[in-house]
C-alpha cells in the first residue's frame, strides 16, 4: 500500500507543543562499537540515528523512540539487544537528539518512510541480511504502525511497546484542546484502520498501569491487527516509563523469542524432536 495519509490538521502549534519535547545530545560522542549514521530527509535536514550492530546474520530492529527521548538514550540498551543476538538501529526525529530541523507530525511520518528505506540500503550494503523488524515506543508506535502498515513487503514484523489506537484521547491526555482546534479522530493517526492492514508477525507490549496510554488501548490494537502471528504482553506493575525496569531480562528474552519465531527458529526444534520419537 501507498503512503496515503495525511496530518496537516495535526500540525498546529496547539498539537506540536504538547505531543513533541525535542531534547538534543549534549555528549555526542559516539560509543564504543555503535555507529551513527546521518540521514538525509529534506535539503539541510539530517536525522542522527545510532545502531547498535549485532552479527550480520541476526535480526535487526529499526527502533523509534518515545517523546522526550533521543536515541543515545539507548547507549546502554544496544549492547543488550546484542548480547541477544539482536542489533538495534534506533533512530530520532527532527530536533531530537544531533537531528536538524522542527517537528511536526507530518514530517515525522514522511521522515520514517525516508529512514526505513536508508536504512534497508545500508542494511543490504553493509552485508546484513538478517530479518528486518519495525518496533516503536509510545509516540514512535506511529512511525512503526504505519511503515508496517504501509511497507509489509519489505519488514519482517512489527513491535508496538506503550502504543496508542486513539488518538484524541491521547492528545487530551497530554494537554490538547482537540474541540477547540477541531481535530477529531479522522484527523489523527488512524492506528485502528492502519492496524487492520498488518499482516506481519506483530507484537505488542504494555504497561499494567499505563498512567499515559491505558492498557485497553493496547487491546484494540492486539484485536484489530490483521496478523495471523500476532502476541499480546502485558507488564504487571509497570507504567508508561518503567517496562524495561519493571520485566528486566524478560524484556529482552521476549523480543528475541518474536524473532526467533519469524526466522523460523522454533519450527526447526520442533521437527529435531519429532525426528527423535
Amino acid at each position: 500500500m501507498e503512503y496515503q495519509f495525511g496530518y496537516a490538521k495535526m500540525d498546529q502549534p496547539g498539537v506540536n507543543q504538547f505531543l513533541f519535547h525535542p531534547r538534543k545530545e549534549v555528549d555526542s560522542k559516539t560509543p564504543h562499537g555503535a555507529i551513527d549514521h546521518d540521514i538525509i530527509v529534506e535539503e539541510d535536514i539530517r536525522i542522527s540515528t545510532r545502531f547498535h550492530m549485532a552479527g550480520l546474520e541476526d535480526p535487526n530492529i529499526l527502533f523509534f523512540h518515545g517523546n522526550g527521548e533521543i536515541a543515545g538514550d539507548y547507549d546502554s540498551i544496544g549492547p543488550v539487544y546484542n548480547e541477544h543476538g539482536l542489533s538495534l538501529l534506533a533512530v530520532d526525529y527532527r530536533g531530537y537528539g544531533r537531528s536538524g530541523g522542527t517537528p511536526t507530525v507530518t514530517s515525522m511520518m514522511s521522515d520514517a518512510h525516508v529512514i526505513l528505506k536508508e536504512v534497508q540500503r545500508w542494511l543490504q550494503e553493509a552485508g546484513h541480511t538478517g530479518p528486518l523488524v519495525i518496533m516503536g515506543r509510545s509516540l514512535g508506535s506511529a512511525c512503526a504502525i504505519e511503515l508496517a502498515a504501509c511497507n509489509g513487503k519489505n519488514i519482517s514484523g512489527l513491535i508496538i511497546e506503550s502504543g496508542f489506537a486513539l488518538t484524541v484521547p491521547l492528545l487530551k491526555c497530554l494537554g490538547v484542546d482537540t474541540e477547540a482546534l477541531g481535530i477529531t479522530e479522522a484527523d489523527g493517526f488512524q492506528h485502528v484502520h492502519k492496524i487492520a492492514q498488518v499482516t506481519k508477525p506483530t507484537l505488542t507490549i504494555h504497561a499494567q498501569h499505563d498512567q499515559i496510554i491505558p492498557v485497553m488501548s493496547a487491546e484494540l490494537l492486539q484485536v484489530d491487527c490483521a496478523a495471523k502471528a500476532k502476541e499480546f504482553r502485558m507488564v504487571p506493575g509497570a507504567d508508561h516509563n518503567t517496562i524495561m525496569l519493571h520485566a528486566g531480562k524478560w524484556y529482552f528474552e521476549t523480543i528475541k523469542q518474536f524473532t526467533d519465531k519469524i526466522e523460523g527458529k522454533r519450527q526447526k526444534r520442533s521437527v529435531r524432536r519429532n525426528r527423535k520419537k
